[in-house]
């Protein structure tokens, strides 16, 4: 299985990385910056900012180049996690450049990898998200994250209804707090927040899709 993990450089998106690869997949990582270390197994770094249309075009490229197929797309990196600001007085430079990573890069990208996930026998998508999306429970405060995830999970719905005939199982999926350099201390470990995401990731082909979901138990809208 050939899979591609954005923000796959640290925190949550490593640690998905590692855990595919422990289960078997080649895994492109992609991030912005290099990474320090060997995380082990069949992983292959790519550069790859998801605001970049020219990375996001060459990354596309390169895995239909080398594989043929993508059966995997992990939009994970996120951005701004604005918790000094409230929406009625919030800085709409800030709102704007979440959005550019946390959902015009997971949308331009899941376009881009279209037709390689098309080619898979058992195709995937899993969009990172939060809790803190879910508008049954949302209060104020920290709004471009907030408002920019509430859009990615619709982008969830929207996909999966569109791509259900072609077989594409499309899920978000809230890691919980976990203790990762946006998250803080005091959070889960990575490891099992990062479960969640790669229990998605290899659902079996009757599994959910367009649903929202915290260690495969579904949350509210």
């Amino acid at each position: 299985m050939i899979a591609l993990v954005t923000g796959g450089n640290r925190g949550i998106g490593r640690e998905v990385c590692r855990q595919l690869a422990e289960l078997g997949h080649t895994v492109l990582l992609g991030s912005r910056s290099p990474i320090a270390e060997e995380l082990g197994g069949d992983i292959v770094p790519l550069r790859l900012d998801v605001t970049s249309a020219a990375d996001i075009a060459q990354v596309a490229a390169t895995v239909a180049e080398r594989y043929g197929r993508l059966d995997v797309l992990v939009n994970n990196a996120a951005i701004a996690y604005d918790t000094w600001q409230g929406a009625a007085d919030a800085d709409l430079g800030v709102v704007r450049e979440a959005a550019e990573t946390n959902l015009y890069g997971p949308w331009r990208l899941t376009q881009a990898l279209l037709p390689l996930l098309r080619e898979s026998a058992h195709p995937r998508i899993v969009n990172v998200s939060s809790e803190a999306a879910s508008l049954t429970n949302m209060g104020g405060g920290t709004p471009a994250y907030n408002t920019t995830k509430v859009a990615l999970n619709a982008l969830t719905r929207m996909l999966a209804a569109e791509l259900r005939a072609d077989g594409v199982l499309v899920n978000a999926i809230c890691p919980g707090w976990v203790a990762t350099d946006m998250g803080g201390r005091g959070g889960r470990p990575v490891s099992a927040g990062a479960a969640g995401v790669v229990w998605a990731a290899t659902l079996p082909d009757n599994g959910p899709t367009g649903g929202f979901f915290r260690d495969g138990r579904p949350l509210p809208w």
